[in-house]
């Protein structure tokens, strides 16, 4: 399901971007997309919206009234194209790529680190210098702790993963043996 949503997303995503970049507006549209996305994902609204006794109109009104006066004239017209083409409930999943853009047009990458345990603030400034200079590109860090992992840690750039971690080691010994 969630690639059936980025399929369905990513064209949006897209032409909002493109659209962010002739106007100078990436900033604003993040924190827009943002904004809807959580909206959207809200369970309530999310009822509505997958309600087919609600009519177009009056889920496109409910969105607009819970946007008013943080929706620019653009993102009002956005809402109800997604509405009238059943699309809202992709909105989280293309405010992410909206955001992958945005990144990648700004030269950084969002960067994922699991670990045994948590990570001390020196150790993820290490990282991030050491992954910067790898990559080419600003580094941001979101780690969390996994305790599964026994130690060592995963890191997640994109597409790249990098598994330091115990746990996957043990993995790829136990499918050399066979085991």
């Amino acid at each position: 399901m969630s690639q059936d949503l980025t399929t369905i997303a990513r064209p949006y995503a897209e032409a909002v971007f493109a659209r962010a970049q002739e106007t100078g507006t990436l900033d604003e549209w993040a924190e827009t997309l943002t904004f809807l996305a959580a909206v959207a994902a809200d369970e309530a609204v999310a009822d509505i919206i997958a309600n087919p006794a609600v009519n177009h109109d009056r889920k496109a009104e409910l969105l607009l009234d819970i946007g008013e006066g943080k929706l620019s004239d653009e993102a009002q017209n956005l809402v109800r194209l997604l509405v009238e083409n059943g699309r809202v409930p992709a909105l989280p999943e293309m405010a992410t790529l909206y955001q992958q853009m945005k990144s990648e047009h700004d030269g950084v990458i969002d960067v994922e680190v699991v670990s045994a345990y948590a990570l001390k603030p020196a150790l993820e400034k290490e990282l991030a210098a050491a992954l910067k200079q790898k990559l080419g590109k600003d580094v941001h860090i979101s780690s969390r702790k996994d305790p599964s992992l026994i130690g060592g840690v995963k890191i997640r750039a994109g597409d790249m993963v990098i598994d330091g971690s115990v746990a996957g080691a043990l993995s790829q010994l136990a499918n050399e043996l066979g085991i």
